[in-house]
Formats: structure tokens, C-alpha cells, sequence
């Protein structure tokens, strides 16, 4: 019984150690491939602003062109200009088509062809390739370049002066921002509540200003998965970086319902912050997404 016991114990704390900061910190001199060193803060962007802004806004009409039939509210809300640059790209038996094809195969797998044919390269969950750690994100389809924005990590945003105490709880979700903004990627218990919560609070009439599916098995954003990255490891370097964003006031508001992080008070006058992870190399099919959970500013 005993045995049993210390057996359970020690396999769940395998799974979990690898996203468990006081264990990383214990680390960190150990093992020079799990971190990335940077000489100043300006220098933790692989890249800009406006590539990742792009890179996200190309994905997100995609997945908005290719969801027209189930967009029809929305749609009628946008100026007429917006609506016919939407329209114009698809012709009624596309139209028709795609709405099908969502209906026989699901958002998950509606998403990742979307994403497969917009960015040339597609994502999904599978248990890790590492030891006890879990499930890992890997590349499903296709050939990643160096500097392409892979994935996303969502959750509810949290200022330093927000309480979070109770939601951190055997939590190892938390995301850390170099400025102490913490993001909290978990998609169960009480985090779980907390986003759907802050995310109902938030819609503006037809408009939905962020993506609630993140926390189910099919997310209709395909690279809203990042929470499930694992850590590199003495044999498995880091393939990817993580790269905090902004999201500027001009971004259009029918593609904010792509957005996997939702502020947890709704009166911040400042921008939502998402955390993206960035090629640190050109990545092959099949390969899965190793991070670094600590960048060393000099």
C-alpha cells in the first residue's frame, strides 16, 4: 500500500516539476540549454510588434472568412466595406461548403485546416515525448520557419495587485511577465470559472472580445495551446521562445473573439497582454515545442 502510494506521489510530481518554478530555479545552474540569455530587455523580442500583430490577424481572418455561416450576426453589425471585403472572398457553394464541413468535422479540425493552409503548418496535443511530463504541443503538418509565430498561451491576465492566491493553488499554469503581469493558462477548477467569467462579462452585444473554446478540447483558435509546451531539457534544447504582446487598441473588434486571454477586471486602462511563442529555429513535422520557462536579461 505504502509502495503504491510513493509510486503515485512520485509520478505525479515527474509530471509536474517540469512547471514548477521553485524546482526550475533550483536548476537553473545546472543546465545552460534550459536557459536563454538575452543582453537587455529590449532584446527578448525574437519579433516585432507588427510581425506577430500581422501573423495573428492573417490567421484570425482566415478562421473569420472561413466561419462566415455561423458569423452572420456579426457580420451584419460591421461597416458595409468590412462586410464586402469578408463576402467578396467566397463564393455561395464555398460558403455552403465550409459551413458543412464544420458541422461533419468540428472546430478542432475545421481550425487546424484553416491554420494548415494560412500559415503552411499546423499544431496539436499529444502525450510528451519526455518522460513523465505529461501532453506536449508538437507539429502536426507542415515546416516551421525561424521566426514564425507558433502558438499562444491563454488565460485570465492578472495584474501585480490582483489576487490570484487561490486560483494558484497546485496550479502550474502561471505565467510570469517580465514586468509581474501574471497569466493564468490552467483550464480547470476555479481558473476555469474565473475565465469564462471575466470573458461573459466583457461581450459587447454580438461581439465576443475573447475565446472561451481554449478551455475545451477543440479550440476554434488552433494556436491556443501554449500552456501545454513543455520545458527543454538536458537532451531537448529549446525550439521556441515566448514573447510577450500587446494587443494594440486598433485591432479589428470582429477578430477579437480569436483571443485567448481576457483581463481579470474589466476597467484596465491598458492593453491586453497575450504571450506568443516564437521559432527559435526552423522546426520539421512531427517534431514537439520545447521552451525556455527563464530568459536571463544581462
Amino acid at each position: 500500500m505504502m509502495k503504491t502510494t510513493l509510486q503515485t506521489l512520485a509520478n505525479k510530481w515527474n509530471s509536474y516539476k517540469y512547471r514548477f518554478v521553485p524546482w526550475i530555479a533550483l536548476n537553473l545552474g545546472k543546465n545552460e540549454r534550459t536557459l536563454r540569455h538575452v543582453r537587455e530587455r529590449s532584446q527578448d523580442k525574437l519579433i516585432s510588434d507588427e510581425e506577430v500583430s500581422a501573423s495573428l490577424l492573417k490567421l484570425f481572418r482566415a478562421l473569420f472568412k472561413s466561419d462566415l455561416f455561423r458569423q452572420k450576426e456579426v457580420l451584419s453589425f460591421l461597416p458595409a466595406s468590412v462586410q464586402s471585403a469578408y463576402q467578396d472572398t467566397l463564393t455561395p457553394c464555398q460558403f455552403i461548403n465550409r459551413a458543412d464541413h464544420y458541422n461533419d468535422k468540428g472546430a478542432s479540425f475545421f481550425s487546424n485546416e484553416v491554420m494548415l493552409d494560412t500559415l503552411g503548418f499546423s499544431i496539436h496535443r499529444a502525450p510528451s515525448s519526455l518522460l513523465s511530463a505529461g501532453r506536449g504541443v508538437f507539429v502536426a503538418k507542415g515546416t516551421v520557419p525561424k521566426g514564425t509565430v507558433m502558438s499562444m498561451y491563454p488565460g485570465t491576465v492578472y495584474q501585480t495587485h490582483e489576487p490570484i492566491f487561490f486560483q494558484s493553488i497546485r496550479n502550474p499554469f502561471v505565467f510570469r511577465c517580465i514586468d509581474g503581469v501574471l497569466i493564468d493558462g490552467n483550464d480547470n477548477g476555479i481558473s476555469k470559472v474565473v475565465f469564462r467569467s471575466c470573458s461573459g462579462r466583457d461581450r459587447l452585444g454580438p461581439f465576443k472580445l475573447s475565446d472561451i473554446t481554449w478551455l475545451t478540447t477543440a479550440p476554434e483558435n488552433p494556436l491556443a495551446v501554449g500552456q501545454y509546451v513543455n520545458n527543454c531539457s538536458y537532451e531537448r534544447s529549446a525550439n521556441v521562445c515566448y514573447q510577450e504582446f500587446d494587443v494594440p487598441a486598433e485591432f479589428p473588434v470582429e477578430l477579437r473573439q480569436y483571443l485567448p486571454n481576457v483581463n481579470y477586471r474589466h476597467d484596465i486602462q491598458r492593453p491586453l497582454r497575450c504571450v506568443i511563442l516564437v521559432a527559435l529555429r526552423d522546426i520539421q513535422q512531427g517534431e514537439e515545442l520545447f521552451s525556455n520557462y527563464y530568459t536571463i536579461v544581462h
